[in-house]
């Protein structure tokens, strides 16, 4: 069973100067090419035996916020002074060191949990810029850290945050001809990992409800490959529907209230969508084509999905009210799996031409598209919250054996650049990474 740790995040009451450090600080976090942030996070104050705790969150904090590329951590060595809580630093030693920012950080015990105070200083503005207090169960230390991330990025970038996530796939391992592929989840950063389906079920592409109450996956149970669900609170597992053919990549859609889905019916490959509720089912496109990946855009108003019904595999965006589809994408190749940010500005894609696979961004128009990343096979792309960076997998030959497969999943953000794999444990493949909402 799945438990999720509900944290308490207040703002503390200090009167803090915010407005001109805001304008000061604030990265633009679009462009490529930054010269990264120099911040200092100072050895964390500590209750008395909590040590390794207070070391594994700032650890946690520090990797994080250099993972986005958007920060350069200062070295506890260079570090001109260690300041108290509570008290003001010497700003012209910060400044010496050019560092831009200052954390403060104080981990004390609080009954059965652990309260995280902190403090952000502007040092070439001179002031506090934001002060906070978290309060977890002491299982959750590194969440603590997950969730001090956020606060820090979103405070210097005024975007959202991506820290405090998970990650859901099929964690593959095996030799080929005997593939066992189970559904894993994991922290966005690859700890925590942990199966979340038995070995005996053939399952691929698993993706979150808006919640992260429920999972949707394709199972092959015997000879009839379907959509079922997974309740990630009881652990129970449901047949979605029966619909009278094979069904597959299952999308929920933004209020959580439908799923659309592909289903195959006299040859014909179709998106339907199903009420959860109603328990009925509506079809979307027509035709003898093969129309699937649907993907909802945020306010649930417009659909993008590939389609071969051109003469090539071509994504396509489809008016949810006027039930109106146009295609958007007319570049060389094969275009497929449109997924579409959370703000709405992007759709992340894959991209197939002359035997070479690509990650793109489009904007919903199918304009402005911007190659991420490409490779011998590589696809499925998933938005992180904020829409700041993207996961997918890669897969590739075996250094000694042709035959063999090793599929990585990696990150990247929308500009390209700081591109990195994210760690699997010892001889466990992965593919099909959904990225998850911020936790509850």
């Amino acid at each position: 069973m799945f438990k999720r740790v509900l944290f308490l995040l207040c703002l503390m009451p200090y009167a803090l100067c915010l407005n001109s450090a805001r304008a000061e600080l604030k990265i633009d976090i679009i462009a490529g090419n930054l010269e990264p942030i120099p911040i200092a996070v100072q050895r964390f104050e500590f209750a008395k035996g909590h040590d390794k705790a207070a070391r594994e969150i700032r650890d946690v904090v520090e990797s994080n916020l250099k993972s986005t590329g958007l920060f350069r951590i200062i070295d506890l060595k260079a570090h001109p002074e260690q300041v108290k809580m509570d008290d003001m630093p010497k700003f012209g030693d910060w400044d010496a060191i050019r560092a831009q920012v200052l954390v403060q950080s104080k981990l004390s015990v609080q009954g059965d949990n652990y309260r995280l105070q902190f403090y952000l200083w502007d040092i070439k503005g001179r002031e506090q810029i934001e002060a906070q207090v978290l309060v977890s169960s002491k299982k959750s230390v590194r969440r603590l850290g997950h969730i001090m991330s956020d606060a820090i990025y979103e405070r210097l970038t005024g975007e959202t945050g991506h820290f405090d996530t998970q990650i859901i796939f099929i964690a593959e391992t095996g030799d080929m001809d005997a593939r066992v592929k189970r559904m894993a989840i994991m922290d966005q950063d690859g700890h925590g990992f942990r199966h979340i389906s038995d070995a005996n079920t053939f399952v691929m592409s698993p993706h979150f409800s808006p919640n992260m109450q429920t999972v949707l996956f394709l199972s092959f149970r015997g000879d009839d490959p379907t959509v079922w669900s997974l309740d990630m609170n009881t652990g129970e597992q449901r047949r979605l529907g029966k619909f009278g053919g094979m069904t597959f990549s299952p999308r929920f859609s933004p209020d959580g209230n439908k799923v659309a889905l592909s289903m195959v019916n006299k040859g014909a490959t179709n998106i339907y969508e199903y009420d959860t509720a109603a328990k009925t089912l509506r079809q979307l496109t027509f035709g003898d084509h093969i129309n699937t990946s649907p993907s909802y855009s945020p306010d649930g108003t417009q659909m993008a999905f590939n389609s071969d019904k051109s003469g090539s595999q071509q994504i396509h965006v489809l008016d949810m009210d006027t039930m109106k589809e146009n295609r958007i994408t007319f570049g060389s190749g094969r275009y497929a799996t449109p997924a579409w940010s959370p703000d709405g500005n992007f759709i992340a894609f894959t991209r197939i031409d002359r035997d070479t696979f690509y990650i793109g961004i489009m904007n919903p128009r199918g304009r402005n598209e911007k190659i991420l990343a490409s490779g011998w096979f590589m696809e499925a792309p998933s938005w992180a919250p904020g829409s700041r960076r993207i996961v997918y997998h890669q897969t590739e030959k075996g250094p000694d054996d042709d035959t063999i497969r090793i599929s990585r999943i990696r990150s990247v953000d929308i500009t390209g650049q700081n591109d990195y794999e994210i760690r699997l444990p010892a001889g466990i493949s992965g593919t099909d990474a959904t990225w998850s909402p911020k936790l509850p």
